[in-house]
């Protein structure tokens, strides 16, 4: 099992525990804005479960269907967790929204509600971290998707936590679905971004500017004459598409050797990249 796959295996365990842990205190308790925080739980788990399986799929190797690899799985794989946590956000706000409009507001055994969001608090920091390493070192769109997915959850469950102390200590409960629709707001402000960042590669946006500017400076480097660059991503996955010139009378030998030069010094600069080299005579 690659370390992709084990690092999603730890947040579905994670965010497992703590659904359970927010459903029974929010049901004792009967905060709105702790059962916010176990929906949101809940969409993050969807979103391991989700996460899980595309990193499982996307190291697959291109097959006769799939002659450019599996990638993409991973970007469909955030486009659909950004819109759960949108849906999650909308459930939330709409029962915070009831309390507020004149839905009795009935609050039991705030303390512990406040000390289980300040565990969940720690745990998902934990493993945020953990995934956001991961995410890094693999270049996996999918594990990104779902470290973001944690670190929102760290900032809602700091936020419902000090939400709670406050009505403790104020006694207005009102501030109770107040912060719950905070909370949604946060979250739907930090999907879109996730939303924006997993679909545009699906449409094969080239890389961000600083990376085609470092391409670029490796193949003026390497004194290559080229002309119509290409790039794309694919989950974690590059491809490059080039156009260079070679003196005509170069053998063919010596020009593909050239190009294996290429490749191999592009490939050691950027990883899990697929080059297609077009030669040109000048």
């Amino acid at each position: 099992m690659n370390i992709k796959v084990k690092t999603a295996r730890l947040s579905i365990i994670s965010n497992s525990l703590l659904i359970v842990m927010k459903v029974i205190v929010g049901i004792l308790s009967g905060s709105v804005s702790i059962i916010s925080e176990a929906i949101h739980s809940s969409m993050d788990l969807v979103a391991a479960l989700i996460a899980f399986f595309s990193v499982k799929v996307s190291d697959n190797p291109p097959d006769s269907k799939h002659p450019y690899g599996h990638g993409k799985v991973e970007n469909i794989s955030g486009v659909i967790e950004a819109v759960l946590i949108l849906v999650a956000a909308a459930l939330i706000i709409i029962e915070a929204v009831k309390k507020l409009l004149g839905e009795e507001i009935v609050l039991e055994k705030l303390w512990i509600g406040s000390i289980v969001m300040g565990i969940s608090a720690v745990v998902n920091i934990l493993v945020s971290r953990r995934l956001y390493k991961v995410a890094r070192e693999t270049k996996s769109v999918a594990l990104e998707a779902d470290a973001l997915h944690l670190k929102t959850d760290v900032y809602t469950s700091a936020g419902v936590a000090l939400g709670l102390l406050l009505i403790l200590i104020t006694d207005i409960k009102w501030l109770d679905p107040a912060v719950a629709i905070l909370v949604a707001l946060f979250i739907i402000r930090e999907s879109l971004e996730l939303l924006r960042r997993a679909f545009w590669p699906l449409l094969d946006s080239s890389w961000g500017e600083d990376e085609i500017n470092d391409l670029e400076l490796k193949l003026n480097q390497m004194g290559v004459n080229y002309h119509g660059l290409r790039t794309r991503k694919a989950g974690n996955y590059r491809f490059i598409d080039i156009h260079i010139e070679i003196p005509a009378e170069v053998s063919v030998g010596d020009s593909h050797k050239f190009c294996d030069e290429i490749e191999d010094k592009l490939s050691a600069a950027f990883e899990n990249l697929n080059v297609t080299i077009h030669v040109e005579p000048k």
